[in-house]
């Protein structure tokens, strides 16, 4: 395998505490999913779906100490686009659950 398939795997690391997920810019899901993928350092294969997320989050955090997700802009967004983000937020209820110190709050 070259470095560049090994990239497309690899995660890139979380270089923020707390993580900012910051929606003001966002006028479609896809933008939406960019901010979690490039916040949470996922790697590229990421499907940008609910599903995916999860999977790339379960488990992510079980070594790090406390983890701080604000979210900010969420309020900003279309009411459509703001209707398609609930899985999304779904999948941080359910990593909240399964990882105690992780928390995530709506700041705006």
């Amino acid at each position: 395998m070259n470095n560049k398939s090994q990239d497309f795997y690899k995660y890139k690391g979380i270089t923020e505490n707390p993580i900012m997920l910051d929606f003001s810019k966002c006028k479609y899901l896809g933008e939406i999913h960019k901010v979690f993928k490039v916040k949470f350092g996922l790697p590229e294969y990421y499907g940008e779906n609910p599903d995916a997320l999860w999977d790339l989050l379960e488990g992510l955090f079980d070594d790090m100490g406390d983890i701080e997700v604000q979210i900010h802009n969420l309020n900003s967004l279309e009411k459509t686009l703001k209707e398609a983000t609930k899985e999304l937020f779904e999948v941080l209820d359910d990593v909240k659950e399964e990882t105690p110190n992780f928390t995530y709050k709506i700041i705006s």
